[in-house]
């Protein structure tokens, strides 16, 4: 296999086949470049990763108080949960991830940011559906403490509010699931979002039916494989 690609893992998923693939570019830095994909779809790549440790930034920035609790949904390639460590007032960051391929990835080191995640005592991987944690408020996020409150919860899993990676996730987006979620978190407590497209009104809207503040970030990033500016955005809601 080229010395410029290798594809480092491939498994069978609920979601279909799944793999992690390292690739050098000359032309971009001559740097190693993971990237995962789900079948024949692209879904991420450490070459683009701004917006991913946005959602972090932006989503502890609006959190008051120490001793915080955080919930990051969606482990991907780190990125997020990394960024979230970098803030000393959190005590305990559980990462919810549906692939327990994902969250082997890391336990293994096969991708760069597992050594930093499994080095931190703060970090903790939760095998299971985001969606179906978030919206069963009884029992929660924390396999080991039910009805457990977070201080944030920082998604990251589908496109966007309209695209999902799975049809099932759909069903999350209501005001009385969201509602599920809120309850999870503590007064004040804080729920971000990533997503691919630009902010769409009629989320800010949905979004409003259950929270107190609503704000939508726009984060810019270069594209050098088209040489433009490319756009994600990132909503922060407040209980």
């Amino acid at each position: 296999m080229s010395l410029l690609f290798k594809e480092i893992d491939c498994q069978d998923s609920p979601l279909g086949e799944i793999s992690l693939r390292r690739r050098r570019m000359p032309a971009f830095g001559n740097r190693d470049i993971y990237e995962v994909k789900l079948g024949d779809e692209f879904l991420m790549s450490s070459m683009f990763v701004d917006a991913e440790e946005a959602l972090s930034t932006l989503g502890l920035a609006a959190v008051q108080g120490d001793r915080l609790n955080v919930v990051v949904g969606g482990l991907g390639l780190g990125y997020t949960a990394v960024a979230a460590l970098k803030d000393e007032r959190i005590e305990e960051l559980l990462v919810v991830d549906a692939l327990k391929t994902v969250i082997d990835w890391h336990e293994g080191e096969l991708v760069p940011l597992g050594t930093i995640l499994n080095a931190d005592a703060r970090n903790r991987y939760v095998l299971g559906s985001f969606f179906d944690l978030a919206t069963d408020p009884e029992t929660g996020f924390d396999p080991v403490c039910d009805g457990k409150k977070f201080d944030a919860i920082l998604l990251d899993i589908d496109h966007s509010p309209t695209e999902y990676l799975n049809a099932a996730n759909a069903s999350f987006y209501t005001t009385e699931n969201l509602s599920l979620m809120a309850e999870q978190l503590a007064p004040k407590g804080v729920f971000a979002m990533w997503s691919q497209n630009l902010p769409e009104e009629n989320f800010i809207a949905l979004l409003k039916t259950v929270f107190e503040s609503v704000e939508s970030h726009v984060i810019s990033f270069h594209n050098p494989f088209q040489g433009i500016e490319a756009t994600n955005s990132v909503y922060v809601c407040v209980k």
